[in-house]
């Protein structure tokens, strides 16, 4: 029998073995030889940093974290059609695998080896591949923008079996008793590369550089994807998994007639500070790498009736490129796995609604505000992928920059007032939220750090409506919008459950 045991203690201790095993030994007997760790977290709240958590302890040998997996030979099964193979669309094969379904999976982009070339090319060129970047290829988005799995979903069991299935690919355990877990970029392109693999040899069909340029729909009924503008291919259910960069696939949807909304979303900017800086803040003074991660934090600030958040936040990180289209320039972070770059980076965003603009009713509303946003911020550094930036102080305090601290993105930034380039009712609620962000964490606000623009892919700006109980398109029977492209999800883990669950619906279809 398993005994859950309660611990809280310093975080040298928590590296301890013999005082663990101490603890264990004192609460329940010297007969529970075997413990591990079975959830954890950091408690920074007060000057005497803890780890609090609970061990799982046994007489008997532990058994596996992971559970046994039973996946189907589908080779010869029944097919259903994947758009997009980001975490969304590769559980959902995996589900297809565990229901004996065979999943058949397109993705505009590239393989996740080929598709680093195309990501180094952004710096050393100022050109994007299109097709290939860090939004479109294997593994989507979260492949090379950090692979964080911190979600707010309730749902425990789907959060655990998502978090096992990655351990069962070759994530670390540790991912499992994290209360914040992360793999970090340079780990997740081997185990999204395994899971490909796996769907493979086991009968499922991923089809690289194979965008759906078509849909062709009967009574309510889609019955085709047109691939690359040349292949047309039958289906029976299809999962809509394209993620919220794929503009492309919204106006195919608006053109075929199949409803679409407006959605709320969040833009801002992307800030960088040392991470000393951070670390000294929220871990009170104390610097003690050997048994502290690098810090993160969590800001939030209600401005002029708009909440104004930090998002991505990224201990060790560094700033990315990550512009789907040329012509347009776009923000985010990662983290590799150790987060022991110097720097800290976050996006703050201001939250955008479709009432703030003239005609809220438009699907396009949100998106059109996104896509002129992130052009203006094109042009203003000369057209190419350097991005505009001002010394946070001066930013709130309406300063030109004249020099700037190293950056962690590689392409470059260019001094450029953002409070006359960024709309101006979202520049007015960031500088009164950095304001306030400095009585909360002091210090915070400081021409040390910089701001980076824009921050803008925070979530889909559309909505494609779904029942809510059979996930399937309010209007198309057999087309089930999934994840962060169709408004439902974010993050990792959550793209992942909405995968799942989508498949879990297809089968239960008649």
């Amino acid at each position: 029998m398993i005994r859950l045991l309660s611990i809280s203690c310093s975080p040298e201790e928590a590296q301890d073995v013999d005082f663990i095993k101490a603890h264990v030994a004192l609460a329940l007997g010297r007969d529970f030889t075997n413990f591990r760790w079975h959830k954890r977290s950091i408690d920074a709240r007060s000057k005497h940093l803890k780890i609090n958590g609970t061990l799982a302890c046994s007489v008997e040998p532990l058994p596996s974290r992971i559970r046994a997996f039973d996946f189907n030979e589908v080779h010869q099964a029944p097919k259903v059609h994947i758009v997009g193979a980001g975490p969304a669309g590769l559980f959902a094969a995996l589900q297809a695998l565990l229901l004996g379904m065979k999943p058949v999976v397109f993705e505009r982009g590239k393989e996740v080896r080929a598709r680093r070339r195309d990501l180094a090319q952004i710096a050393r060129t100022q050109q994007i591949n299109e097709e290939s970047n860090y939004c479109f290829g294997e593994g989507g988005a979260g492949t090379y923008s950090d692979g964080k799995l911190y979600t707010r979903s309730k749902k425990r069991g789907e959060v655990d079996l998502v978090l096992e299935l990655l351990v069962y690919f070759g994530a670390d355990e540790q991912i499992l008793v994290e209360a914040h877990p992360h793999i970090g970029t340079n780990k997740l392109p081997k185990i999204i590369e395994n899971i490909r693999r796996f769907i493979q040899e086991k009968g499922g069909e991923i089809h690289f550089e194979s965008k759906v340029t078509g849909i062709r729909c009967k009574d309510s009924y889609l019955t085709h994807l047109v691939i690359n503008e040349q292949d047309t291919v039958e289906v029976n259910h299809v999962i809509l998994a394209t993620g919220h960069s794929a503009r492309d696939i919204y106006y195919l949807l608006h053109q075929e007639g199949i409803k679409l909304l407006p959605k709320p979303f969040a833009l801002g900017v992307r800030v960088e500070h040392l991470q000393a800086f951070i670390d000294r803040k929220q871990y009170h003074g104390r610097l003690n790498n050997a048994y502290l991660p690098p810090a993160s934090y969590q800001l939030v600030e209600q401005v002029e009736g708009k909440g104004v958040f930090s998002f991505c936040m990224c201990p060790g990180g560094i700033i990315a490129p990550c512009a789907t289209q040329n012509g347009e320039v776009v923000t985010n972070g990662w983290s590799p796995s150790k987060r022991n770059n110097p720097y800290a980076n976050s996006g703050i965003v201001v939250a955008i609604d479709p009432a703030d603009f003239e005609h809220p009713e438009d699907p396009f509303v949100c998106l059109a505000f996104q896509e002129t946003v992130e052009r203006s911020c094109f042009n203003a550094t000369g057209n190419n992928q350097k991005v505009p930036a001002q010394r946070l102080l001066d930013f709130v305090e309406g300063r030109k920059s004249k020099d700037f601290p190293r950056s962690s993105y590689t392409p470059g930034i260019e001094s450029v007032r953002l409070d006359e380039l960024l709309p101006e009712f979202v520049v007015r609620r960031l500088q009164k939220a950095f304001i306030a962000f400095d009585k909360k964490m002091p210090g915070y606000l400081t021409n040390d750090a910089v701001v980076h623009a824009p921050e803008s892919r925070t979530s889909s700006p559309v909505l494609i409506p779904r029942d809510k109980t059979h996930y399937h398109h309010i209007d198309v029977d057999n087309l089930y919008p999934c994840a962060e492209g169709a408004g439902y999800a974010g993050g990792i883990v959550s793209a992942a459950i909405d995968g799942m669950n989508c498949m879990q619906s297809i089968a239960k279809a008649p």
